[in-house]
């Protein structure tokens, strides 16, 4: 059995075993995250892109647990040039982990991280396809819609799918639910939304949506409450 458990925005723990992951880890400054960074215990964090709403605390976590990075190769390599492990992966490759297979999807979305007045690149940002223990699951990054979550669909048994609905800088509700039609997880989890005002969206729509249309069991988590898959 896997838990999936949610922390607020797009970070995710994933809990198999062993094994410990968490996804997107911003915390300190999230208004909606349930812990904070000192309370991840976790051996790999998997970074979508380097925005501060993603990339957020992974250097410290790295740090305090002796963990690796996980992340598009430009931002990998400023992860391990601030002195932290890191393995870069690049979109399209895929990796066996010890705790499973990796691969890197397509995101359509930016990758920057603010420093004073300067930007600083961080490559191209990436979904995660994670499959581990017998189950696949799909974390998309931000990303606004597009038409290969349809062959991610055909060619993955997805048992998890872990959509973005704010609208804004990412997939809208109605984008979202045609990203389920694709991709035919057998669960949607909605995540990057409410977080600010901006990107305030109702998931309950999201959850009408999708399940009167059968495409999937729609499960929306409050930060610290989780789903088993």
């Amino acid at each position: 059995m896997i838990k999936i458990k949610f922390h607020g925005h797009s970070c995710f723990e994933i809990f198999s075993g062993d094994s410990n992951l968490i996804i997107d880890p911003w915390l300190s400054d999230n208004p909606l995250a349930d812990i904070k960074p000192d309370d991840v215990k976790a051996k790999y964090i998997l970074v979508s892109h380097g925005h501060s709403d993603h990339f957020g605390d992974a250097l410290e976590i790295a740090k305090q647990n002796d963990g690796t990075i996980i992340a598009p190769f430009e931002l990998a390599t400023f992860c391990e040039q601030r002195g932290a492990a890191a393995h870069p992966m690049q979109i399209g490759g895929g990796y066996s982990f010890d705790f499973g297979h990796l691969k890197l999807t397509l995101a359509l979305h930016g990758s920057g991280l603010i420093d004073g007045e300067n930007i600083i690149y961080t490559g191209n940002p990436c979904g995660f396809l994670i499959q581990i223990d017998g189950k696949t699951i799909y974390h998309a990054g931000d990303t606004g819609l597009f038409g290969d979550m349809k062959l991610i669909g055909d060619k993955y048994n997805i048992d998890a799918a872990l959509l973005p609905i704010g609208d804004n800088f990412v997939m809208g509700i109605d984008d979202a639910v045609t990203a389920v039609d694709f991709l035919k997880p057998k669960i949607a989890v909605p995540m990057h939304y409410n977080t600010f005002e901006v990107i305030k969206q109702d998931p309950n729509d999201f959850k009408i949506k999708v399940e009167s249309k059968k495409l999937a069991e729609v499960k929306i988590l409050q930060p610290g409450e989780s789903v088993e898959i």
